[in-house]
């Protein structure tokens, strides 16, 4: 197995679900804390948990993240997220979801601090720099929660 350690693991591939939450003609975003680019603005969203749907990750971890129930949850794209620059290289298959709030009067809240320095509605024209480079890459690809 290459230049690996009997104990070093080969990474694997994990399972992010992402959620384009709408509001108008604006998208909710926040700036992630994280090993993994750090500093960046990011959809919210998570890991897929074993027997969990795409829509259930997506209302489960909108809910974790920002307090937000949602609604009319449905399958974007998906894309293949390879970081090899980072210190410990990983893989992650993003799947892109759209969806609206349950409730429009709802406000997110910063469930998880320590983990997002807060969210806020951003004009999908005028996005905040700099965005989370799998983000930037899925919307250099042609990617846009306001077309189906």
């Amino acid at each position: 197995m290459g230049n690996q350690t009997e104990t070093e693991a080969a990474p694997v591939p994990r399972v992010a679900v992402v959620v384009c939450l709408i509001k108008g003609k604006t998208v909710l975003l926040g700036r992630r804390r994280s090993s993994l680019g750090d500093s960046t603005f990011s959809l919210p969203g998570g890991h897929l948990e074993f027997g969990e749907s795409f829509e259930e990750c997506a209302a489960r971890e909108v809910k974790e993240e920002t307090g937000l129930e949602i609604k009319n949850i449905e399958l974007m794209t998906v894309r293949n997220n390879v970081f090899l620059d980072e210190a410990k290289p990983c893989q992650y298959v993003g799947i892109f979801m759209r969806a609206v709030l349950a409730d429009d009067d709802q406000v997110p809240q910063n469930v998880e601090p320590n983990f997002c320095d807060g969210w806020d509605w951003y004009e999908w024209d005028a996005l905040p720099k700099p965005l989370f480079w799998p983000l930037e890459n899925a919307i250099m690809a042609g990617f846009n929660p306001f077309h189906t």
